[in-house]
This record gives C-alpha cells, sequence and structure tokens, in this order.
C-alpha cells in the first residue's frame, strides 16, 4: 500500500496533494487568496455520501463493524464521525476523506481514505490509519520537486508536529450557520481581543441583524450579541480577523489576585477526590513548580485524547478524572482542578490551532489549554498537545506555540445579557437559544497566512 501512495503523490501537482500531518487531517487546497472559498462545500456532500456509503457496505459485510486490519489484528470498528471539514477532490475523479472509527473498547483510529470515481459510483482505492487516540503514526514533508513523503515522528521538526516559534501572522475567519428560527433567539459569540502575546485586528463583521459588543466583566472577554428571529433562518454570521501572534514562553504575572485563580468553577469543583488524588501525585515533592510538573506528567500518561461517546468535550474535570479520556477541554480541566485542589492557581482558555505545514484551509475545530501560577510567573502548558507526541512534552510545559489564536479566557462567564440556561461554560462555538432554550449552530473556521509574518 505505501508504494501505490507514493507512486499516486508523484503524479499529482502540489497544490493538490493532501498532506495529512500531526495537526489532523489537513488538506492542501488549489491555491487561493480568497479565504471565504474555503468554506465552500460544493462537493462535500458527494463524497461525504461516498465514503459514508463504503463504510456502510463493509460494516453489513462485517456483521454491522467496518473490519480493518492494522498492526497485524483484525479491527472490528464504528463509525463515529466523518471530517467533513476536510474532505476534498484533489483532481477529477480523485477525492479525499478522513473518518474517525472507534472500536468496543474506546479506542479511536483516524483513518484516511482515498476514493476515485464520479458522485454516486465513488469507491475506495486507499485505506490508511493515521492516528490512533489522536497520536500520529508519521507526518508528512514536501520534498524540492513538491511532492510529499512520509516522516518517522522521531526524526519529524517541531514545524512538522504542529508547533510555529517566534511569531506567526494570519487571517482567521470565523463562520457560523443559523438553524432554522421558529421564535425570538440570542446569540452570543466570542469576540477576541488584542493582549501581550496577540494582536488582533477586526477585518470584517458580517451579521443578519443588528449587534451589540458586551464585555463579560470576570475575564474581560468581549462578546459580539445579537438578538434573532425568524427571517433570519439560514443566515451566516461571518467574521474577519487579521492576527499577529507571539509565541507564549513563562511570562510576569503582574498584580492579581491568586484567590481568584483558585475557586472552584461548576464543571471544575472543589472535590475531595482531586486533594486526595493531587496529593498523592506530588507526595514527598516540594515547590509548586515541581509539583506542578508532576501533576502534568500524570494527566499525560493517565488520560486518553479520545473524542467518542458521551460526556467528552465539555471541559469536565470529573469526568475526565473518572473516565481518564476526553478532548482538549477535559485534559486541561482536570489539571487546573488538580493545580487549585493543593494551592497552585490555574486558568483555562480557549480559542483555535492554527495549521503549521500550509499556510491557508479549514480549521479541525477549537482547542484550548491553560498556565499555572509560581513565584510571579504564568506557565503556559499544553497537555493534550503532549499527550499526543511525547517529543513536544518538555516544550508544552512553559510553552505556547505562535500559531494559535485565542478567543476567550475562563469559564462559567455570565455577559450582560445572559442565557437563560446559565453561565456560558467556555466561549468558542456560538451560543445560540430560541425561544430561551439552547440550539445549535455550525460553525466553520479557516485561515490564510502571511507567510512575511513568520520568522
Amino acid at each position: 500500500m505505501k508504494g501505490k501512495i507514493m507512486n499516486w503523490q508523484k503524479t499529482v501537482p502540489a497544490v493538490l496533494v493532501v498532506c495529512i500531518l500531526f495537526s489532523g487531517c489537513t488538506i492542501l487546497h488549489k491555491e487561493t487568496r480568497d479565504t471565504s472559498a474555503l468554506l465552500s462545500h460544493a462537493v462535500t456532500r458527494d463524497i461525504q455520501a461516498g465514503i459514508e456509503t463504503h463504510i456502510e457496505e463493509q460494516s453489513r459485510l462485517g456483521g454491522g463493524h467496518f473490519i480493518l486490519s492494522f498492526r497485524g489484528k483484525e479491527l472490528k470498528l464504528k463509525l463515529v464521525r466523518v471530517h467533513t471539514e476536510y474532505l476534498a477532490t484533489l483532481e477529477p475523479g480523485v477525492h479525499f476523506a478522513c473518518v474517525d472509527l472507534a472500536c468496543a473498547d474506546g479506542t479511536v483510529y483516524d483513518v484516511d481514505f482515498f476514493l476515485s470515481g464520479d458522485p454516486g459510483e465513488m469507491i475506495v482505492t486507499e485505506t490508511t490509519v493515521h492516528k490512533v487516540n489522536g497520536k500520529p503514526l508519521y507526518v508528512w514533508k514536501q520534498r524540492s520537486d513538491k511532492t510529499w513523503h512520509r516522516v518517522a515522528l522521531d526524526k519529524a521538526t517541531p514545524e512538522l508536529l504542529g508547533v510555529i516559534t517566534g511569531r506567526d501572522e494570519f487571517e482567521f475567519v470565523y463562520r457560523a450557520f443559523l438553524p432554522e428560527i421558529n421564535d425570538s433567539a440570542a446569540l452570543w459569540l466570542p469576540l477576541p481581543s488584542s493582549d501581550g502575546f496577540q494582536t488582533i485586528s477586526v477585518k470584517a463583521i458580517d451579521v443578519p441583524a443588528r449587534y451589540k459588543i458586551l464585555l463579560e466583566p470576570e475575564y474581560g472577554n468581549r462578546v459580539l450579541f445579537m438578538k434573532l428571529g425568524p427571517e433570519h433562518s439560514g443566515q451566516a454570521v461571518t467574521m474577519r480577523f487579521q492576527v499577529q501572534r507571539l509565541e507564549k514562553g513563562v511570562y510576569d504575572a503582574g498584580t492579581f489576585d491568586e484567590k481568584k485563580y483558585l475557586q472552584p468553577e461548576s464543571l471544575m469543583p472543589d472535590e475531595q477526590m482531586f486533594r486526595d488524588l493531587a496529593d498523592s501525585i506530588v507526595d514527598g515533592k516540594t515547590g509548586d513548580l515541581v509539583r506542578a510538573r508532576a501533576l502534568y506528567d500524570y494527566v499525560i500518561d493517565n488520560v486518553r485524547y479520545a473524542r467518542f461517546g458521551s460526556g467528552w468535550g465539555q471541559g469536565d474535570a470529573i469526568y475526565a478524572c473518572n473516565a481518564r479520556s476526553g478532548n482538549c477541554s477535559d485534559f486541561h480541566a482536570f489539571f487546573i482542578a488538580l493545580c487549585r485542589s493543593i494551592g497552585i492557581p490555574a486558568r483555562f482558555a480557549i480559542g483555535a490551532a492554527i495549521p503549521s505545514e500550509r499556510n491557508e484551509g479549514g480549521i479541525d475545530g477549537y482547542h484550548c489549554w491553560a498556565e499555572f501560577y509560581t513565584e510571579g510567573r504564568w506557565w503556559p502548558v499544553d497537555i493534550s498537545e503532549a499527550n499526543k507526541c511525547s517529543s513536544l512534552a518538555s516544550y508544552f510545559f512553559g510553552h505556547h506555540p505562535a500559531n494559535r489564536i485565542e478567543l476567550s479566557r475562563g469559564r462559567d462567564l455570565k455577559p450582560d445579557p445572559r442565557p437563560v440556561s446559565g453561565p456560558i461554560n467556555f466561549l468558542v462555538y456560538p451560543v445560540l437559544e430560541i425561544g430561551g432554550k439552547p440550539a445549535q449552530a455550525k460553525v466553520v473556521f479557516a485561515f490564510s497566512r502571511n507567510p512575511a509574518g513568520r520568522p
């Protein structure tokens, strides 16, 4: 199979090649300067139908499971999701799909599929496991002749692993699609702010109704707020930001209230289970820096990155502690709860990680991270990324790379007006209420990098 993939790549122009890297099933699209074009899904429904039909047919033949041979074992898998943001037509009749499939034990396999054929007649030509529980098996690197080849993880540079150091500059596009609205509605969206590590310029806010900007009092977040009605059904909300971002290292904290970052929050409560566990982890260790590193290592070693099942993705520390799995929000909620339980101030922020290996395209949803405080300084950490690639564990204890944008910080946010449902857990995706009840608005992130903005 490896030979077939590599030969296929050598025949396709570089701008059409699939570049499947550490940060996700990323696609190198045809060159374009208008980021809005990257949000078009004119052909993705056909590709999605093709891969879902393939999985359905193979599952029927497999007695209800998608059978996949991997490392000498026969895996019996169930479909979790199709990454619709990365479906792509590479050239006429050649397509790519990235799919999450899971075993009964919860292990999630990120599988890449190459397809050929026209809509309604697509067949799968290649199937490759790229990640297991978020951990990549290899990365790709572009040769001077514009073809791509696999690189073993132990030979990959930080940039191939999703890290840009120094600085980065890019346009970030946030687009939300409103569902059918049959009553009065309200919408809250994050509006990123400039700080010592990112400079935000608003290029455009294109919305279907009048809006106002709220200042959330506890953490200083800016929130774009709109009242909506049935006439806004199916419309889009688009925000464009120009971002200059610096790599974040350990930095002076200045004056702040330490007690603020020791207080419990709804999904990071003050529970004896966290104190008992943290005490056992740091037993015999002195100094908050050493103790925080022990907690960091514990979460890396004992929590599995998995976006599967129910309960994950809420930043729920108790869930992460009990299930020992989850996504970035669960990893960092668990770490923050452990830190606070033994008197180490810690805090939460959320936004998006910008792919490092390409200069434009879609982004695979949100990403979040944390910081802890000791001896007058804040220490940035990213535990879920460290979990995915052990070679970067030391880097992510004290650094956040330049290729990201922070959209908001803190938990249990209380803007005025606030949702009927109560404080906002964390603000990254749209918070929409229709008739006072929570509703969903689809969201798509995209970016276009300014290469001159990198060192």
